[in-house]
């Protein structure tokens, strides 16, 4: 079945600054036989989907980036994997979620999320939203929340007795604290003069100040250290790790795929309060530019969020 209904959707058809995103009238999409038709109250503007607009990649990278995503823009004109909403339609063949069904998830590589629409395949990485939390907190959890949990399980976490957090105040750093402590670690915080409350109400049972110490000198070794922001490095770390630690880090060009054993690991922490999404700032969609313009300082605390209206 088709149907001539709009919906408004960022659209992002070359690569740039922030101003080549743009609000538009595009088709609403219609749900298939094993589809949800979501209506999207939020969503998120990751370090992701910042540097997929500006094709921000290292010299080398770029042309592979481009094979992947588009030569001349994004192949895929709606950035954004993060989503909250609420499902409006589900077909025939659905047996996951019903009509009404309060939901958020990711879509990973897939489908953007910049969009008051989206059609996915009920197998897609989606949960029941937590009822503890707002449709705005909810988009939040899935793309640092994962990453986070996927690295850190990466570093042996569940076995860790001292963990060291490296850009503890950032979307997936907020997460990476609070989900350590969850396993039990002791957990230091590095992050920047400003944001050292932040980590510290997550949380960490110590916080370092990166602008005034240098973790790697105090002579503390830790089971695992992980790289939240890309900005150290495993030879750096090397003497700050116990004979069996771990170094781990954004960098690696690893790829955290999203699964939905860990969105129910993550829904599970939040629901119990072990887990909270910090939110620096929230925009309206038509404010998107701004929002890109504001993650790409970099200085983000937290994560980015985009209403769409409730």
């Amino acid at each position: 079945m088709t149907t001539n209904e709009k919906m408004k959707a960022v659209v992002c058809t070359k690569y740039g600054p922030p101003e080549v995103l743009q609000v538009q009238d595009v088709a609403k999409p219609n749900p298939k036989d094993n589809e949800v038709l979501i209506r999207i109250y939020a969503t998120t503007v990751s370090s992701g989907d910042a540097r997929t607009r500006g094709l921000n990649f290292p010299p080398m990278v770029k042309p592979l980036i481009r094979i992947m995503k588009g030569f001349s823009g994004p192949r895929n004109k709606l950035l954004g994997s993060d989503l909250a909403g609420e499902i409006e339609a589900a077909g025939k063949g659905v047996t996951r979620f019903k009509k009404g069904d309060q939901i958020f998830g990711s879509t990973g590589m897939g489908p953007g999320t910049n969009a008051e629409y989206i059609c996915l395949p009920e197998d897609e990485v989606l949960a029941i939203k937590p009822s503890n939390v707002t449709y705005e907190e909810a988009a939040a959890v899935p793309f640092g929340g994962n990453t986070a949990l996927h690295y850190l399980k990466e570093g042996n976490i569940q076995s860790a007795k001292k963990a060291l957090i490296y850009g503890a105040s950032g979307s997936t750093g907020t997460f990476a604290v609070q989900i350590a402590k969850s396993f039990g670690a002791e957990v230091t915080g590095v992050c920047s003069t400003r944001n050292l409350e932040l980590v510290k109400s997550l949380g960490a049972d110590k916080v370092i100040d990166y602008t005034q110490e240098d973790f790697t000198k105090s002579g503390e070794t830790y089971d695992v250290i992980f790289d939240a922001v890309g900005k150290t490095s495993k030879s750096n770390c090397e003497k700050s790790l116990t004979q069996n630690g771990e170094f781990v880090t954004v960098a690696s060009m690893k790829v955290a795929l999203q699964k939905n054993e860990n969105l129910s690991f993550l829904k599970d922490l939040v629901e119990v309060g072990k887990l909270k999404p910090v939110i620096d700032k929230r925009y309206p969609m038509e404010q998107i530019v701004e929002a890109h313009r504001y993650v790409d300082e970099g200085h983000k605390k937290g994560n980015v969020v985009i209403t769409f209206g409730t």
